[in-house]
């Protein structure tokens, strides 16, 4: 099966690539199957590299993405200068080059893509739940230095599978009011968390306008033929979503 991926709907401006992988298409196997990203979850390096390989060709990539060792931290990171052997601790990466291709991986935590509306900057964030309490979004929307963006928001868990304790909501109300929306309560001490609703909020509080964010609607643990999950396989591989700009 060939490879396949999203392609975002976004009024991204002329040149601003980007992309966001399905399951499907790569040579891993077992938990992996098939196009896992992934070099850190256990699979076969070499099959995981050939994923690589296969996903810079089919996305005619002009160069290999720069991957990051995502921490759940705080830190955005100028892909342009990172070098091509490097794997920097960090949740984002962004350029204001082009022929760089800026990723996150991802498993049922939030991929949020952002570009100026001239394609002058753009950023791949990895924002988890306790991404975006530490600051990723903020700290990469600084990075580029404007909040004239636009956002788009991909494939991540569903409101209807992410239970979490009361802690984090707890978290979360305490930054803002606005974010005891994204929460459901869901039996004693158990609440449904939407991580696109955090995204949005997050985004608008940092001045992104509302009506420049898009995306969301998927479920990584509800659409187990196109998603990669961790929350529902434990043992499973990392879809990627990339930016890049021609």
């Amino acid at each position: 099966m060939s490879l396949r991926f999203i392609e975002p709907d976004w009024p991204a401006p002329p040149g601003v690539r980007s992309a966001s992988t399905l399951k499907v298409g790569g040579a891993s196997s077992g938990p992996y199957q098939s196009l896992n990203l992934g070099l850190h979850v256990g699979d076969e390096p070499e099959l995981v590299e050939e994923n690589r390989q296969r996903l810079t060709a089919a996305l005619e990539l002009p160069s290999p993405p720069a991957w990051l060792n995502q921490v759940h931290g705080n830190l955005a990171v100028d892909a342009g200068t990172t070098a091509a052997t490097d794997t920097p601790k960090a949740d984002a990466a962004y350029t204001h080059r082009a022929g760089v291709v800026c990723a996150v991986m991802t498993a049922d935590c939030l991929p949020i893509l952002l570009c100026t509306p001239d394609g002058s900057g753009i950023a791949a964030v990895h924002a988890g739940w306790k991404g975006l309490e530490n600051g990723i979004v903020e700290a990469s929307i600084n990075a580029l230095g404007t909040r004239k963006l636009l956002a788009w928001l991909g494939p991540a868990i569903g409101p209807e599978a992410f239970e979490v304790g009361p802690e984090i909501p707890e978290a979360f109300s305490t930054k803002s009011e606005d974010y005891r929306k994204a929460f459901r309560k869901n039996g004693q001490n158990k609440y449904l968390a939407d991580i696109y609703q955090l995204g949005r909020i997050t985004l608008m509080r940092a001045g992104i306008n509302a009506d420049n964010i898009h995306g969301g609607g998927w479920c990584t643990h509800h659409q187990p033929d196109d998603f990669f999950s961790y929350r529902r396989d434990r043992i499973t591989g990392r879809m990627a979503t990339l930016i890049w700009r021609e």
